[in-house]
């Protein structure tokens, strides 16, 4: 398993865009996977906490199976039978399509014809054969790993009624995901933050008064570029993510085991982010903007007006609104490629939208991504 510092883990600490990967070269293996496995993700419908479950779960394979080979860092915890001159592109793919399969099965198909596709490139051989039985080892040493770490417990959220009483049918979304064990910190409460602002506050005030404006369907307030900017990050899965990672992967002089060792870190770190961020959503309970706008009256603030027909731009995900899981994802990505890069200037960090047709998105910074992303969720009226 990848280890990063403390300091990074306080932060918070998968994949690339099918649609970037089109126009924008890849610098290894490790990278062309990352795309296919992003666009199988996305075709799966997975929600994102599974979809990040199985991609850190994928990635963390395929790192232990590129360093059993390359032996560029301390070994980790998998003890893998490496044959010298084995194939890293054949333990990649193999790491991927054994873990994949496995997570994924409904993709069975689109997983085998991606396999195919990598190990046509390299040579039949010894080396070949060595390297896919490397791959193999290590996705299954990390599914057995992985295997009881409470993602299958069952869900047994008991909606808040009284007899009688019709309350909205559908179930919020894994509400088991607190129980899951980590894969970097001591718990999912570790970095459990204080509570929302109190509803007599300004604070609370301000907040809500600016999503009122800012992120409904209609009257809205907004720009045509934060329409833009919430469309766009509408998708929440895996992929929206990928061309990010991609664009410190791609920076010349960067080899494979350090990109696997990327992938893994990352996606490592968003499957713990949203294991925190959920522990913190189902401690809260705090409501939507679109339940407290439409109940304005209710919170004792004279400063929040109801609006009982208010919508939000999006549809409101399934789950309680406290923290915001997009910001906390995009925080734990864009610090872990903050650590990778230390105080060497950003390249163009650029990526794509599964969800809109158009043109990527770009910024200079690794925080000016990470704020685009809360601002949002503000846009798209879903979170304060």
């Amino acid at each position: 398993m990848i280890r990063i510092k403390r300091q990074q883990q306080i932060a918070f600490l998968i994949a690339a865009s099918s649609l970037l990967a089109c126009s924008m070269a890849s610098a290894d293996a490790v990278c062309d996977w990352n795309m296919k496995a992003g666009e199988i993700v996305v075709t799966a419908k997975m929600g994102p906490p599974p979809a990040n479950r199985a991609m850190a779960i994928a990635n963390t394979a395929v790192y232990e199976a590129v360093n059993a080979i390359t032996k560029r860092y301390p070994a980790g915890a998998l003890k893998l039978d490496v044959t010298p001159g084995a194939s890293v592109d054949a333990a990649i793919a193999a790491a991927h399509r054994t873990a994949l399969a496995k997570l994924l099965p409904s993709q069975q198909s689109a997983i085998d014809s991606a396999y195919r596709t990598a190990l046509a490139k390299v040579p039949d051989g010894a080396a070949k054969t060595s390297g896919i039985a490397v791959g193999e080892q290590a996705a299954a040493a990390i599914l057995a790993m992985r295997a009881d770490d409470g993602a299958a417990a069952a869900e047994t959220y008991r909606p808040q009624t009284a007899a009688g009483v019709y309350v909205p049918t559908a179930i919020p979304a894994v509400t088991h995901w607190p129980q899951r064990k980590p894969w970097l910190m001591t718990s999912s409460s570790q970095f459990r933050p204080g509570p929302p602002p109190a509803l007599t506050s300004a604070l609370w005030a301000r907040d809500f008064n600016e999503v009122k404006a800012l992120g409904g369907k209609s009257n809205s307030r907004r720009t045509t570029e934060q329409t833009q900017i919430a469309s766009f990050w509408e998708a929440t899965l895996p992929a929206i993510y990928d061309g990010i990672v991609l664009s410190i992967a791609n920076v010349p002089g960067r080899d494979v085991t350090q990109n696997a060792r990327l992938f893994a870190a990352v996606a490592q770190a968003a499957d713990d982010a949203l294991t925190s961020v959920f522990d913190a959503k189902y401690h809260y309970n705090f409501w939507r903007p679109v339940t407290a706008i439409r109940n304005g009256d209710l919170d004792g603030n004279d400063a929040t007006e109801r609006d009982a027909s208010w919508t939000p731009f999006i549809d409101t995900p399934m789950h309680p609104e406290y923290p915001c899981a997009h910001c906390t994802v995009a925080a734990a990505v864009g610090t872990v490629l903050q650590a990778e890069i230390g105080s060497a200037t950003v390249p163009a960090l650029t990526t794509t939208s599964y969800l809109v047709k158009g043109p990527a998105r770009n910024w200079k910074t690794i925080d000016e991504f990470m704020q685009e992303v809360g601002n949002a969720r503000v846009y798209d009226g879903v979170h304060f």
